[in-house]
């Protein structure tokens, strides 16, 4: 079973989700919106992919930018948690591994 996290209203988390859907893969969805990620996840991603996971292109985090940038990573981490639209997605796990960040066609197929 695959564990997908992201936003709804996201159109490649919406691209992503019907992707596997018409194709029956399960897995379980995880809402930011609901579920903020938490400190030890976004630290687990980061330990995965060797950086925090920022959507540097999109408009939330351009409105944190410049403090992220000066902030240390606990702070970075902190306004992740609280801003969780600056973070990629989707991010999609299997057994904890990350196997897919964002929409990644060829990825996907391999799920």
């Amino acid at each position: 079973m695959y564990k997908i996290y992201g936003i709804p209203n996201c159109d490649t988390v919406k691209k992503t989700l019907v992707f596997l859907k018409t194709r029956s893969v399960a897995f379980d969805f995880v809402d930011y919106k609901k579920n903020p990620p938490t400190i030890e996840l976004l630290k687990d991603f980061k330990k995965q992919i060797g950086e925090l996971p920022v959507n540097k292109k999109g408009p939330t985090f351009r409105k944190i930018k410049e403090i992220y940038e000066k902030s240390p990573e606990a702070e970075q981490i902190q306004l992740l948690i609280e801003n969780s639209s600056a973070i990629k997605r989707p991010i999609i796990l299997k057994q904890g591994k990350i196997v897919s960040i964002g929409y990644d066609e060829k990825a996907l197929n391999q799920l």
